[in-house]
């Protein structure tokens, strides 16, 4: 409410507020503009986690945060219509953990209007590494194959593959759809990419290395002989020459990742590494799945790593 409140000046009229980290069904969004007041919900197997909805016939009577007894399966979705009138209502306290909550302003819109839920088909909460992949897997599946770039005679691009003007394939590249190549990027030569991958802007995949289904932001380099599968690469991530990335366990079991402590489970058989901004690996670095390295971590040449750092 506080980020809302601070746009105050420039609202006139009905607005709608969407949370920046969440991917929805853009039908759904359309029928929330047109049913204005309204609040995107998605049915969930536990709503303990999230908003729950209580709703009245055709109307939401009531917003209850992470209840232990939910009264319903409607989790909130974080999308909004509201009234011209609620642009008076988003100085709202601070809750018990000190942030001024947009679904204080939505408990008042619900006494004061009638508020249609629009049900989502496909909602996505990217709020965990693991499902920064999720979400690539949604996007880069909605591409159209797009050849701008500079591709050589001898690559071979299957599916819908998008490579944008200023990037380059190189001869010998097998990219298997979908993928996005940015724009400054470099493939090649003799790379394999395949699955839903992005290279983002400047981002370069070396000679004979394989990239799948992953996350490689901007200025990200995996060097030559290199293999990264399932995996998220920070901002200028360095791997040297022949760092291999695992991302399957032997006993075939979801693969689990660290989150505030504690190892849970990712939900992916297939989960290889999140490496923040500036990481860097020595040649012949073995990564472990399920790891995680900080910005601006190192690893030895011909290390193994199985531990976050």
């Amino acid at each position: 409410a506080d980020a809302v409140n601070a746009a105050r000046d420039h609202i006139e009229g009905p607005f709608a507020v969407l949370n920046g980290d969440n991917l929805y069904d853009p039908a759904a969004i359309d029928q929330l503009f047109e049913q204005c007041p309204a609040v995107c919900a998605i049915e969930v197997d536990d709503p303990r986690n999230y908003g729950v909805l209580s709703t009245d016939g055709d109307s939401v009577s009531g917003i209850v945060e992470k209840p232990a007894d939910p009264p319903t399966n409607l989790a909130n979705a974080g999308a909004y219509a509201f009234p011209a009138k609620a642009r008076q209502w988003l100085e709202v306290p601070a809750s018990e953990r000190g942030e001024h909550e947009i679904t204080d302003v939505l408990a008042t819109v619900i006494d004061e209007f009638d508020v249609t839920p629009v049900t989502l088909e496909r909602w996505l909460d990217v709020g965990r590494p693991w499902e920064l992949l999720e979400a690539n897997e949604w996007k880069v599946s909605d591409l159209e194959r797009r050849i701008d770039g500079d591709v050589s005679d001898d690559a071979t691009l299957e599916g819908d593959v998008v490579v944008e003007a200023g990037s380059t394939v190189k001869a010998g590249v097998v990219i298997e759809g979908p993928a996005l190549i940015r724009s400054g990027a470099s493939v090649g030569p003799n790379a394999y990419v395949r699955g839903a991958t992005l290279v983002d802007e400047g981002a370069k995949i070396g000679h004979s290395a394989e990239v799948k289904n992953s996350v490689l932001s901007p200025g990200a380099s995996v060097s030559h002989l290199s293999y990264v599968g399932d995996s998220v690469l920070g901002r200028d991530v360095n791997l040297g020459a022949g760092t291999n990335v695992a991302n399957l366990r032997h006993d075939d079991a979801d693969i689990e990742f660290t989150v505030k402590g504690e190892r849970v489970s990712t939900g992916r058989r297939k989960f290889g590494v999140v490496a923040g901004d500036d990481v860097k690996t020595g040649i012949n670095s073995s990564l472990t799945p399920g790891l995680k390295l900080t910005t601006g971590a190192t690893t030895r040449p011909g290390e193994t790593v199985d531990r976050d750092r």
